[in-house]
Order: structure tokens, then sequence, then C-alpha cells
């Protein structure tokens, strides 16, 4: 397969540019990879580390969807759970992708326990007219519809069990 370009768009104006792997790419979905993501600083949810700079994270772009998930690791490869990011459903041009970021987001451990996180971000992107009235209600009822899948067990998706990290570094190494 080959690299992407993602075009993250943050509001209010910040863009960040990624480099990914693509090594999975069907119609419903397209399963990237990022080794050495360049977040500077080890994430947590509550007192769990879920990520550590230099982790690789398996992305899972669902192109109709308003949500991507990235199964993040620690730096050893060790699997800590599922982030989703809620966007607008990326626009896909050849190997440059756009996403614009809806600043509201789902932590999800491997045992289905989740937490919304970035609540506080979304709320001020609304207040502020970042994200208007139309797509704020698309991204909580997205949200809704996650936590609902989680709750009743039938999210995330079979790809993002099946595409561990194992299997993807395969598939990326042709």
């Amino acid at each position: 397969m080959h690299r992407v370009e993602i075009r993250y768009h943050r509001p209010p104006d910040r863009l960040d540019v990624f480099h990914q792997q693509l090594v999975v790419d069907r119609p419903d979905c397209k399963v990237t990879l990022h080794e050495d993501t360049p977040l500077p600083e080890p994430l947590q949810v509550g007192a769990t580390r879920i990520y550590e700079p230099g982790a690789p994270i398996v992305w899972f772009v669902f192109p109709d969807a308003w949500h991507d998930v990235g199964r993040f690791h620690l730096e050893d490869g060790t699997f800590t759970g599922y982030y989703v990011n809620l966007i607008i459903p990326v626009d896909i041009q050849e190997a440059v992708w756009t996403m614009y970021d809806l600043c509201l987001d789902l932590w999800v451990d491997p045992s289905g326990g989740y937490v919304v996180l970035d609540q506080d971000e979304f709320d001020e992107a609304v207040d502020r007219g970042w994200i208007d009235g139309k797509t704020a209600r698309r991204a909580r009822q997205e949200l809704e519809a996650l936590t609902a899948g989680i709750d009743d067990e039938s999210w995330p998706p079979e790809i993002v069990h099946s595409h561990d990290l194992a299997r993807v570094r395969r598939l990326a190494a042709g």
C-alpha cells in the first residue's frame, strides 16, 4: 500500500499534518499505521497511561462516519484501548485526507469501560461558534450511538478487533 497525508483541522484554526501508511483500503474502512506518533507527552485518562511518545497507533477511518478510531499502545506495543475522535466525515482525495475535529472524544478501555473526553473543549467551540449548532447536534447523536453500541457490546466493529498492531505491522511490511 502507500502513504497518506492526513490534514487534521482543529477549531478554531489549527492544522496538523500527519503521514501514515495505508494498510487496508476498503470502501467501508481504511486502516492506517502511524509509527512513532509525534505526541510530545504521555497521555493519561484518570490514573491510567494510555499512550507514550513514540508509540504506534493503528487508525480506522470509516468514510461516512462521524468518528474515527485509534487503537492506542504504549511504547513497548502494549494495547491500552480505543481513542475515538468525533469528526466531520473525512474527505478522501487520493493520498490526501482532510479531517475536521469536533473537539469531543471518547476513551474506551479494553474491558469496555468508557469516558467522554474534552466535553469542555466541545462546549467552548460551540459557544464561540467554531462548531455550528447543526454539527454540534450531529456530534452529540454520534456520541450517543457510540456509547449505546459499547453498552450493548455491538461496538467496536469487527475490523477494529481483528486488525491489532501485530497484524497491521505484518500488512505494512507486505
